[in-house]
């Protein structure tokens, strides 16, 4: 017994003490000072002198490796750099500066958008010839069409950048494009042009089997190869809410402050929750952001698939996105035929599928296909005032920008004529509006749900920083300027330019409101200050129908002559 006592007391001696601290290789010092050694650190923190930074260190004993804070005084910027130094072998694993420390999306990783297909070089490019090989004249090589085709193309360069983390030269890659086509827009209503079918490029027969082909290749890769982002996913929370029996705004999985129902990440974060609905769930608190009917078009997915209370593979988010894709390319092959025949039909319904950013937003998981999907069907029925209303106003309460072609849609096809057509629009909008907000009725108070609305969407969206458009970078210091007072200046031009358009010009033309429609929304996106990639698809099929058909003027309007001079009544007079 002795002997056991002798032993048990050694084996304490040799356990280290409950909350010990653990052993490293590294110091604190040390590791802090690898830390700031590393280029990509040394060279964004020479724009704040050191003796404005203040640092900190902490080390993860699960993970061996040291997280390195960087603060300064600045201009109150804050938070400068972060990353991690591995403890064993002295790396530097993760450096992020500037907007990465706030913006994971900003790191550049690896497929996080979309997947690691469609960021792929073979199958990205592939699209992007597709595209252009499909629809470009070659018959005229300097034409305006093919420079057309170019440009629409050229936000891939952009993306390449921050898919490499190099938001500061992304960001301003995006606006020369943008610039432009916004321009080509407004040219093109200015020459007062008619809509025609496109001239041949390839045999039709071509030009359909490819569009299948495509499609179901599309169809393919989001299905085997896609993710679902966090709005997929709060497209998804919203559905199962709305069929619980509760609007979704102020009811979403948060994190703070409950029971954890899962592992921590490298970060100490804890997503999965036992939310106040007694469930496990993911967190996603700031989901409930965007408008009714980007959660009511969810319903049907959710039906089919239910969802686990977790951010999984979501098979209800992948088969809303599939079923928007398609509805998009259907409604345009819908539009071409109405406007051009068959030929056109075909043409802009392989637009779609060949233009590879179309792509990034279906294996994105996302809703930006919603907004054009409803403009699309609307301009399909577009001498229906009715149809005009409602799809307008299912397309503005979804992402809230085409509210602003709304005021365009009314004024179609004679701003000053037809003030019935103007009442039966405006009363198609409230009925779709209402229709849409009904589901703030699930709510005891409504007048409750609808001030939380206000809070969780346009007040939590007018005043959001972004890195990723040039009018918010004064908030990194580094030398930035500060452009707010432009971008004011600009977007109350955009609202005076959302009203003029309903008088000018007076009489439109299909093509015309096409666009138009564009223009309105491209500059939406110029004056944005949380701008991305997945909302280009937003104008893409307007600029498609005013870059794919053949420009005419516009037959003249016939001026009735007198019988005496007409020729016809000469000649029956005989």
């Amino acid at each position: 017994m002795r002997r056991l006592g002798v032993a048990a007391l050694c084996a304490l001696l040799l356990v280290p003490a409950a909350g010990a601290a653990p052993k490293t290789k590294l110091t604190k010092e040390k590791a802090t000072a690898i830390f700031l050694a590393n280029p990509k650190i040394a060279a964004w923190l020479r724009h704040y002198p050191p003796k404005t930074r203040t640092t900190d260190a902490s080390y993860n004993a699960q993970f061996g490796n040291w997280t390195i804070k960087v603060w300064t005084s600045v201009d109150k910027v804050g938070e400068v750099a972060t990353g991690r130094v591995q403890d064993a072998t002295g790396s530097v694993t993760e450096a992020w500066t500037g907007p990465q420390v706030a913006w994971k999306m900003a790191r550049g990783y690896k497929g996080a958008f979309g997947g690691k297909e469609i960021n792929s070089l073979p199958v990205w490019l592939g699209l992007c010839a597709a595209f252009l090989i499909g629809l470009a004249d070659f018959r005229r090589p300097l034409s305006v069409r093919n420079l057309d085709l170019l440009v629409l193309l050229s936000f891939s360069v952009s993306l390449w950048y921050f898919n490499k983390g190099h938001v500061f030269t992304s960001v301003p890659l995006v606006y020369p494009a943008l610039i432009y086509l916004l321009g080509r827009m407004v040219w093109s209503v200015r020459r007062g042009t008619g809509l025609s079918e496109s001239r041949p490029v390839w045999p039709i027969w071509l030009l359909a089997a490819a569009t299948v082909f495509l499609a179901g290749f599309r169809i393919g890769l989001n299905v085997e190869n896609s993710n679902v982002i966090d709005v997929g996913y709060s497209g998804v929370v919203g559905a199962q809410r709305i069929t619980q029996g509760e609007a979704p705004y102020g009811n979403f999985p948060v994190e703070d402050s409950l029971k954890a129902c899962g592992p921590a990440d490298e970060d100490g974060e804890i997503r999965d929750r036992i939310q106040t609905n007694g469930r496990c769930e993911s967190a996603n608190p700031q989901g409930d952001t965007y408008g009714p009917v980007a959660y009511e078009a969810y319903l049907p997915g959710y039906w089919f698939f239910g969802w686990s209370g977790k951010w999984d593979d979501l098979p209800a988010a992948h088969f809303a996105s599939v079923v928007f894709d398609v509805l998009c390319m259907l409604g345009l092959a819908l539009v071409g035929l109405r406007f051009g025949g068959f030929r056109l039909a075909v043409t802009l319904a392989f637009a779609w599928v060949a233009w590879p950013f179309t792509q990034y937003v279906s294996s994105s998981n996302t809703n930006d296909a919603l907004p054009p999907l409803f403009l699309i069907w609307g301009f399909w029925l577009v001498t229906s005032a009715f149809a005009r209303g409602v799809f307008s106003a299912l397309a503005g309460w979804t992402k809230f920008a085409p509210l602003l072609v709304a005021p365009l849609w009314a004024s179609y096809p004679d701003s000053l004529a037809r003030p019935r057509e103007k009442a039966v629009f405006v009363g198609a909008f409230l009925a779709a509006t209402a229709a849409a907000f009904s589901i703030l009725l699930l709510e005891p108070s409504p007048l409750h749900a609808a001030h939380v609305f206000y809070d969780r969407t346009i007040k939590f969206q007018i005043p959001r920083d972004s890195p990723f458009s040039i009018w918010d970078w004064k908030q990194y210091g580094a030398g930035y300027p500060d452009l707010h007072l432009v971008q004011r200046v600009l977007q109350v031009l955009l609202v005076i330019g959302a009203v003029a358009v309903y008088f000018v010009p007076r009489r439109k033309t299909a093509r015309q409101l096409a666009a138009l429609t564009a223009a309105l929304l491209i500059g939406f996106e110029l004056v944005l200050t949380h701008w991305f990639y997945l909302y280009l698809p937003w104008f893409f099929p307007f600029v498609a129908l005013v870059v794919l058909t053949a420009e005419h003027a516009p037959v003249a309007e016939e001026v009735p002559v007198p019988r005496e001079h007409d020729p016809r009544a000469l000649v029956a007079a005989g």
